[in-house]
């Protein structure tokens, strides 16, 4: 593509994040929708990625290579208020953190701008593809003291079979997870555990787990950190069950728990 139409394609790509929610709407219309269905697909082509600054909320200013399709979120910084908040409130210059299932990176970025110079962010990201932008963020962000790990956690260093979403399902692959089992739809991923991986680097002050299900494995792995380090957690829980095993590991470790929404636990230690 020559730059030109490179540039009108980008510059496509952000009026479609700008108006996604009145598209989304003239979408659902009986007769309108298929039109407005097909000029977007010829408009801005499927896998399109623009790079875009979010403009609202604590995030702020931060570049993003996003979706037109999927990004209208993250471009209005309206991604999961709660966990921003937490951030926010928790977060201070000089901390050590720790992003565990960071997908493209909205949440390390604001993480990294919150520690500052002085602090750092490990970002583990187990999806090869999904980690690359991931890095793009990184650098466009220049924020060097976060690091990119292409790693899953979980509850002891191994090789994990990792399920990669489908595009047509989840078209930046946000939904990836541990399983099992091999399948047709899987890649082997190394893992690490926490208390592995600090014995090297630094160990965090600060935890923010999303691991789509596995979130109980990651914290089986970090027994150590938890009794000694005691880093602050907030944690997707994706599963009553979850939920109630991992309400009871932080309590034998003396951490209060707080609700956050339906879906996110705030852990801290006592």
């Amino acid at each position: 593509m020559s730059a030109p139409q490179d540039a009108r394609s980008n510059s496509m790509a952000q009026l479609f994040l700008r108006f996604a929610q009145p598209l989304s709407r003239l979408r659902r219309l009986p007769l309108v929708g298929p039109l407005v269905g097909w000029a977007s697909g010829k408009l801005v082509p499927r896998g399109t990625l623009a790079w875009a600054q979010v403009q609202s909320g604590p995030a702020t200013g931060l570049w993003l290579h996003l979706n037109p399709r999927t990004g209208s979120l993250y471009f209005a910084g309206g991604g999961e208020p709660a966990v921003q908040a937490a951030l926010q409130e928790q977060l201070r210059p000089g901390m050590v953190v720790y992003d565990i299932g960071a997908n493209i990176g909205f949440f390390s970025l604001l993480a990294g701008r919150l520690v500052g110079a002085n602090g750092r962010v490990f970002a583990f990201e187990a999806d090869p593809e999904v980690a690359a932008r991931l890095c793009e963020h990184i650098s466009r962000n220049e924020l060097p003291w976060i690091t990119a790990e292409q790693k899953a956690v979980w509850r002891e260093a191994t090789t994990v079979s990792f399920a990669r979403t489908d595009p047509a399902t989840s078209p930046d692959r946000g939904l990836g997870h541990v399983v099992p089992t091999p399948g047709s739809d899987t890649i082997r991923v190394e893992a690490v555990s926490l208390d592995g991986f600090t014995r090297y680097e630094p160990s965090p002050d600060f935890v923010k787990c999303d691991v789509e299900g596995a979130e109980v494995e990651v914290f089986r792995g970090a027994q150590r950190l938890l009794a000694e380090k005691r880093p602050g957690i907030l944690c997707e829980v994706h599963s009553e069950e979850n939920r109630r095993i991992l309400l009871e590991e932080f309590a034998r470790h003396r951490y209060t728990c707080t609700a956050l929404d339906e879906h996110h636990v705030l852990a801290l230690p006592r």
